[in-house]
């Protein structure tokens, strides 16, 4: 018997909402390398995309990480962690979408909490895009198959106003706009404690984290960081509430960061570029992370019967100019209904 691998789904392949994972045992010694053995094993994995997830940490051999050049023996136990067997169409799903504005050129949409925009990382289905291609086939294709009509990107967690092309020539009207940075996005934010400076201009480039792959970090520009500039504006300020407990998240990274200040603060935010995660770096960066952000050093807000643990962020404005009548136009979305409970528990009551 040259190798066995387990059939069972339940410890060989067993595959949740972003990877797959595999487990082979190892039943004689071989002279190739884990590699190649892992890329013949696997076929829809390349060989470079198998040596990336060994650099990774995300093949180990015994419990252990190992290297490329590593030869398994009999008796190893491989464990592996991969991108799911990609699909070959995008399938429509019934996603419920909030539709705030709609002409023959382009769409405007209100996205809700827990949805990611597009397909990726193994994700092929759940997605905005998904609920796109349900809803219509008449949409922009410069960006793709697996992102149609896409324009921009919001967060998973974060809501608010999205354009959505439908036409190839409108697409490139307005991502001319992004690109040229004259599309001003207006964002909402409640954040922990109250900036000294009531109104400021954050310019602090942005860049990976050095640490922890998912988040973003300021980075000095010759360390890999990217030029970010925000603006922001405190709108309200509200004290600390004794009825409400705030709580870390369980993920060890975040329980690592540094406690964040009392009161909270309704924040304005207009970036001027847009880096991943860029409003929520800033706000973090300055001591004044997002409520609900736990990545970020914000904390969950949980009063009775009620919980905040998503990032409060939401793009509550976009304006720009429409790509055929060429006149300026804005789009406002409404506040979603979480972010306005947590407003109605931190406003102060009437007496």
């Amino acid at each position: 018997m040259e190798d066995q691998v387990l059939e069972s789904p339940s410890e060989d392949e067993a595959v949740d909402e972003d990877v797959a994972h595999f487990h082979f045992h190892i039943s004689k010694n071989f002279t190739r390398r884990i590699d190649q053995y892992l890329t013949d094993r696997i076929s829809y994995l390349s060989r470079a995309g198998v040596q990336r997830l060994i650099n990774d940490g995300l093949v180990k051999v015994n419990g252990r990480v190992i290297k490329s050049s590593y030869k398994p023996h009999d008796g190893d136990e491989i464990d592996m962690v991969a991108p799911p067997k990609p699909v070959n169409e995008l399938i429509p799903e019934p996603i419920p979408l909030d539709i705030i504005y709609e002409d023959e050129h382009f769409l405007a949409l209100n996205k809700q909490a827990d949805l990611i925009v597009h397909p990726a990382r193994g994700r092929w289905s759940g997605t905005l895009v998904n609920g796109l291609v349900f809803y219509g086939q008449k949409w922009s294709s410069l960006n793709g198959n697996w992102r149609p009509g896409i324009l921009h990107r919001l967060d998973r967690n974060t809501t608010g106003v999205m354009l959505v092309a439908k036409s190839d020539e409108a697409h490139w009207r307005i991502a001319r706009q992004f690109e040229n940075r004259t599309i001003q996005k207006t964002y909402i934010a409640i954040c922990h404690g109250v900036p000294p400076l009531l109104a400021d201009v954050l310019d602090m480039p942005i860049g990976k984290d050095k640490y922890i792959r998912e988040r973003q970090a300021v980075r000095k520009i010759e360390n890999g960081g990217r030029q970010a500039i925000t603006k922001y504006e405190v709108r309200e300020m509200f004290p600390l509430l004794p009825t409400a407990g705030l709580h870390n998240s369980e993920h060890a990274s975040d329980k690592k960061l540094a406690a964040p200040p009392s009161g909270f603060s309704y924040i304005k935010l207009t970036p001027k570029t847009g880096r991943t995660h860029q409003l929520r770096v800033h706000m973090s960066a300055i001591g004044f992370p997002m409520v609900g952000d736990t990545m970020y050093g914000g904390r969950i807000i949980e009063s009775g019967d009620f919980r905040f643990e998503r990032q409060a962020l939401h793009a509550a404005e976009i304006t720009f100019v429409h790509p055929a009548t060429l006149k300026t136009m804005t789009i406002k979305a409404p506040l979603p209904p979480d972010i306005l409970k947590l407003l109605e528990l931190l406003r102060p009551k009437s007496p």
